[in-house]
């Protein structure tokens, strides 16, 4: 995988930006702003979906559909933290906590 970089890093807060912007716009004015309408059950919905999407993308190996899915899961799951009121640097917060621990020692945490 390649290293997090400043131009990803300056396009999805651009876009957490622009969801932000369009959660209380006419639904008909944008698709952001029509998934918000729908409400979490829509928002997860549709991101489950296009977790699917990805999963399969993956799987067949084709690099430029997987990355393609991928896009569409990052604006999704973006779409979905908005609508259900969390912010993404409590997400950040939560893997800054995680960071340097063995996965299965992180899940033995949460089970105590």
């Amino acid at each position: 995988m390649s290293q997090y970089n400043d131009q990803f890093s300056a396009v999805l807060s651009r876009l957490v930006k622009t969801i932000d912007e369009r959660k209380g716009a006419e639904p008909g004015s944008s698709y952001t702003a029509s998934l918000f309408a729908g409400g979490v059950e829509k928002c997860a919905k549709k991101f489950g979906e296009e977790s699917f999407e990805l999963a399969l993308a993956a799987a067949s190996g084709d690099k430029s559909h997987t990355a393609e899915e991928a896009a569409d899961v990052l604006y999704h799951y973006l779409v979905l933290l908005g609508v259900s009121g969390v912010d993404l640097d409590d997400v950040g917060q939560i893997l800054a906590k995680r960071e340097g621990m063995s996965g299965h020692e992180e899940k033995a945490s949460r089970l105590k």
